[in-house]
This record gives C-alpha cells, sequence and structure tokens, in this order.
C-alpha cells in the first residue's frame, strides 16, 4: 500500500492547525474584551447596602433590591 495522498500543508496538516490556531485566539480575545467592558460597566454603578444586617442567608429577591441601593 502506498502513502500517495501527503497533505502537508492540507487542511489536515500546517495549515488546519495554523486556522485552527488563529481560531482559538481569536475567541480567547473576543471573550477576554467582552469580559473587560463587563467589568467596566460594573465598576461604574457600584451598589452599597442600607442596612446589612436585616439581610438573611434565605432571604427573597424583593428584600434585597429593598437593602441593595444601585448608586447613579
Amino acid at each position: 500500500m502506498e502513502n500517495t495522498n501527503r497533505c502537508v500543508f492540507g487542511l489536515s496538516g500546517v495549515s488546519g492547525m495554523l486556522i485552527a490556531t488563529v481560531l482559538l485566539l481569536s475567541i480567547l480575545g473576543v471573550l477576554t474584551y467582552l469580559g473587560i467592558i463587563a467589568q467596566q460597566d460594573v465598576m461604574q454603578k457600584p451598589y452599597q447596602l442600607t442596612n446589612p444586617t436585616s439581610v438573611e442567608m434565605k432571604s427573597s429577591m424583593k428584600q434585597e433590591s429593598e437593602v441593595m441601593v444601585i448608586k447613579e
């Protein structure tokens, strides 16, 4: 059996590896950028606790929204 279908620069060779590497690095870059943007957005709107002792371990979202006030 002869191996005549060698594709060093085919999609299963070096170029395929480079395409996959560039694709993964671009996905990493986009997700990192979106994460930084989300952190900066949250940083601009911090919250403060008006009465921290009133928050229980099993509190409801209504009670949390009354205690946590977002600064604007």
